[in-house]
């Protein structure tokens, strides 16, 4: 079911959209109090940490109305509040604009950027920079790309043409090409059509992982590999063209470390050099790039080509 539009009384604050929550209709309630259903239901944030949110006036009704401590619990109602990271780590790096019509925003991403927010980012992503600096309110990005990963991404500005531009992906009508660097396979034939199941890794949630043969699963995922150039005096490097069919999480990296070649700067794969809540480095990047994307624009009919203005690092021992 979709969600609800925002009401047009509660807007934006510093680019952030306000995170909506539906109150349960409820035989028994257990909650005589708003406060007291937020401080059960919703324990990572604090009860004084909600009580102070309250009396600033911070949690609001439909109607944009501010909600306060003694609010009592009211069945199916919905409230809308903000969500806040306590310092959060700033990212020294922007975005570029390439192109910006009244239906698509296309925006060249640093390495390190998140998307939207989770996690510990919420004003240090990609959405809310854009919110907050271009005033568009209904921006939505139309695909995933990993924090860790730069190149294009793709937004619609109006909801009204969202979906006509999100089926481009779902029914894979849009050609993509990344750029990696990674260890020369010579042993290997190229080009190569890489074809697995992608499955969460039972042991670290933020990792995938193929299933082996033994698990019988049907493939759902397909990267096409090829090599564009060997790096370095001894050729050990490569640049890759990668062309995802699929868009599973991790897909790119996965596939490339399936084959012996993990893209450089890789902190997950194929072994993890460094959990989602470490510290970046930010002098080694993960040297995966989404470089170009072509379409049928939905809404307007033209023939669109975006391609990145990034450039991957080599290894050091290879500039």
């Amino acid at each position: 079911m979709a969600r609800p539009p925002r009401p047009a009384s509660i807007a934006l604050r510093h680019g952030v959209s306000p995170s909506c929550l539906a109150l349960p209709r409820l035989r028994h309630c257990p909650w005589p109090t708003l406060l007291d259903c937020l401080a059960e239901r919703m324990p990572h944030v604090p009860r004084e940490v909600w009580r102070a949110r309250l009396q600033r006036g911070e949690v609001l009704d439909e109607r944009g109305q501010p909600l306060h401590e003694r609010t009592p619990y009211l069945h199916g109602q919905r409230i809308y509040y903000w969500r806040e990271v306590a310092q959060e780590t700033p990212i020294p790096f922007e975005a570029e604009i390439l192109f910006r019509d009244a239906h698509l925003l296309v925006v060249d991403k640093p390495h390190f950027l998140p998307v939207t927010p989770g996690g510990r980012y919420v004003r240090e992503t990609l959405l809310v920079r854009l919110k907050a600096m271009l005033d568009l309110p209904e921006l939505s990005p139309l695909h995933r790309i990993d924090r860790d990963t730069a190149g294009l991404v793709l937004f619609s500005v109006r909801a009204a043409d969202r979906d006509a531009y999100q089926r481009l992906f779902r029914e894979r009508r849009i050609d993509k090409e990344y750029e990696a660097i990674a260890p020369w396979r010579g042993d290997l034939p190229w080009p190569q059509r890489r074809v697995s199941h992608l499955r969460e890794d039972e042991a670290a949630f933020f990792r995938m992982r193929e299933a082996s043969p033994a698990e019988v699963l049907p493939p759902n995922s397909e990267t096409w590999i090829e090599p564009i150039e060997r790096l370095g005096p001894e050729g050990r490097w490569a640049r890759w063209r990668l062309r995802p069919v699929t868009g599973k999480r991790h897909q790119l990296r996965v596939h490339m470390a399936a084959l012996g070649a993990p893209i450089l700067g890789d902190p997950f794969y194929p072994e993890v050099r460094r959990g989602p809540h470490e510290s970046d480095d930010h002098a080694e990047p993960l040297r995966l790039l989404a470089r170009a994307m072509a379409f049928d624009d939905p809404v307007t009919g033209q023939r669109r080509r975006f391609e990145s203005r990034r450039a991957l690092a080599p290894p050091t021992h290879c500039s």
